[in-house]
């Protein structure tokens, strides 16, 4: 994506199921656990990296100890951070007492972060929070152990108000109106009005006070919090807790908006955000990791036992296709084989716009990250090449010459890396305004690639939101190569809609599908239309978010997404340079059949799944019309 966004959290949750001493005596080292969790928050670097979090529990900890360690960091590096400051701490024991540090046992009771149960977070912040205060895991602490709660999430909620107003109903008086610490509270209190029961339960029963606590901690009913806690929850999420006993839990959502994963074996359960890190950390097979069903939690008691449970009702699948245009890694064999399927499909409308002529166009792709897609269109241009090549041939009847056959089987589709990316400029430690004058710098060509004034350049990006680096400078980049015309195409349809389920897409204006469905509408002459629809869009925000329409949709119904995109490529063509620009976009027809198990696609089509969807673009677009650019949920 040459337009940086802001997207989706990583979050990993380790239990160990063995003494830490067996990991030990298998695997030589007491940081098994440590170990695998640095690699999996490594692998997944590419989920965040405006901070990042660890919490870690230690069973059976003596009274008097301190058995949850947490350590965040907003540093560059902030997983690397992070855990050289625990590395930090093994060392200086080992250096103190070499004898005592050979035992597994002793490094529990002595080394703070040694535990089972452990929770990693990797984070991007939206709107600017980017402190170390916003960097999960959050911590509800107590004197008693299956009171305390870690949390970690990956998720967006569009209620919060109303979650708010629900705790103040409850009596409580939270500190301040976030998802995270709504959330976190919501479920603390379900937490503690379980343990009231149960040490109800136990008093009744006349056990004494610290045989009810270890009783409480056995039968603690984590299923019936989770239900209690969420009921009003209305978002995209995956919440990772932990209790302080060690009971700890995965909830998904009842939609699979967001992407859960786990593996299990009798030494380890292990939750991320995505498959192939699993594969690759614990070295095990595709089909060895499960995904967590929609609506259900996988709940790992404290005694080792757990179980996949359904929380809420699950609902129509609508898992989020942008995580496989481009957020997660593409070595997720499903997902390389969706980016490419992409690519492919866009073919026909890439041939059309060179008026099929291979022989004078250049093909390429920016950034990095469309590199599977761009595959895929190579592979249906070869395809298309060969079935010119056997009609070609089959025109000569069996009497072509070596020559001929030479010169018919040597064409095919012109594959050069025109674009380049210098990964030693890094735009985004600046602001906005400074990042976009530096873009030249970061992105650069290679020279030669491009016959002048006769080659058409085709350039593939896996999506296009603002356009503004294009407009900025990738164009008058490509445009020193002096092509005939440049082609820019999008693996991702047109971006028209707010995303509140934790993408950083929630202002109308940024989108520019959106101001170019705005130009036309001016260009019609029908200006008032937008303010109809900005009286009506206040008005349905004064209904229940469950009755509200998404009015949004009305700014594209009249008009083709061939009618869009020809705008939006007059809107973002800079005045400066020479070629002939068009833009082609994916179709919402393509992107379904490249990724079928994956039909979340509301940024596209405004089918939000969710009624606070509907709210928050509603709201979004009366935002935009009062000149308001902050979040609209």
């Amino acid at each position: 994506m040459s337009d940086k966004i802001n997207h989706e959290c990583g979050v990993t949750l380790i239990r160990l199921l063995k003494p830490i001493d067996y990991y030990k005596n298998k695997y030589g080292s007491a940081r098994y656990g440590l170990h695998k969790l640095y690699q999996v928050m490594e692998k997944m670097f590419n989920r965040g990296q405006d901070g990042a979090g660890v919490a870690t529990i230690k069973f059976d900890a003596k009274p008097g100890t301190t058995y949850i360690d947490r350590l965040r960091s907003v540093e560059s590096k902030a997983t690397q951070h992070i855990f050289t400051q625990i590395n930090d701490l093994f060392l200086k024991a080992q250096a103190e007492h070499p004898e005592e540090y050979k035992s597994a046992n002793w490094q529990k009771e002595n080394i703070d972060f040694l535990g089972e149960l452990m929770l990693g977070h990797l984070r991007y912040g939206t709107f600017g929070k980017n402190g170390i205060a916003g960097c999960h895991p959050f911590k509800r602490q107590n004197n008693w152990m299956s009171r305390n709660l870690v949390l970690a999430g990956n998720f967006n909620l569009t209620n919060v108000d109303e979650l708010f107003q629900h705790l103040v109903e409850l009596g409580q008086h939270p500190v301040e109106m976030a998802d995270t610490v709504t959330v976190m509270e919501k479920i603390g209190h379900f937490l503690d009005k379980e343990n009231d029961k149960l040490f109800k339960k136990f008093k009744e029963q006349n056990d004494k006070n610290y045989e009810i606590s270890k009783l409480i901690q056995k039968h603690l009913d984590v299923v019936s919090i989770l239900k209690e806690s969420s009921k009003k929850w209305d978002g995209g999420y995956v919440m990772a807790g932990m209790i302080g006993h060690g009971d700890a839990f995965v909830l998904r959502d009842p939609n699979g908006i967001r992407p859960a994963y786990y593996y299990h074996d009798e030494e380890i359960i292990l939750v991320a955000s995505e498959r192939p890190v699993i594969q690759t950390v614990l070295n095990v097979p595709y089909e060895s990791v499960k995904e967590v069903k929609p609506g259900h939690a996988l709940i790992i008691k404290k005694d080792g036992t757990f179980s996949e449970e359904e929380i809420i009702e699950p609902q129509k699948k609508l898992s989020c296709s942008f995580e496989r245009i481009y957020f997660s890694r593409g070595n997720d064999a499903n997902i390389y084989r969706e980016r490419t399927m992409l690519g492919r499909n866009l073919t026909e409308g890439v041939l059309k716009s060179v008026n099929h002529d291979l022989e004078n166009s250049v093909f390429s792709y920016i950034p990095n990250t469309a590199e599977l897609a761009f595959g895929g269109l190579v592979e249906g241009l070869h395809d298309y090449s060969n079935k010119l090549k056997a009609q070609q041939i089959a025109g000569f009847n069996g009497k072509i010459s070596e020559p001929e056959l030479t010169r018919i089987l040597s064409a095919g589709p012109r594959i050069d890396k025109v674009v380049l990316k210098d990964a030693k400029q890094r735009t985004f430690i600046t602001n906005d305004e400074s990042r976009d004058s530096l873009v030249n710098l970061v992105y650069d060509i290679t020279y030669g690639t491009v016959k002048a004034g006769k080659d058409n350049l085709v350039v593939l990006d896996d999506s296009i939101v603002r356009g503004t680096t294009l407009k900025q400078s990738i164009l008058k980049i490509l445009d020193r190569l002096h092509p005939k015309k440049i082609i820019v195409v999008s693996s991702a349809p047109q971006i028209r809609y707010p995303d509140c389920y934790g993408i950083d897409m929630a202002v109308l204006s940024r989108f520019v599908a959106f101001e170019a469905a705005v130009a036309l509408i001016k260009e019609r002459g029908d200006s008032a239309f937008l303010q109809e629809l900005y009286v009506r869009a206040k008005a349905e925000l004064l209904k229940p978010k469950e009755e509200q329409i998404n009015l949004v949709k009305e700014i594209y119904e009249p008009f083709t997404a061939e009618e869009i995109s020809k705008k939006i490529a007059e809107l973002i063509k800079p005045n400066d340079i020479n070629a002939e620009f068009e833009l082609i976009y994916q179709t919402l027809e393509g992107l379904h059949s490249a990724c079928p198990e994956n039909p979340g696609d509301w940024y596209f089509s405004g089918n939000y799944p969710t009624p606070g969807g509907n709210k928050v673009s509603n709201q979004a677009y009366v935002n935009f019309m009062e000149g308001n650019h902050k979040r609209a949920y």
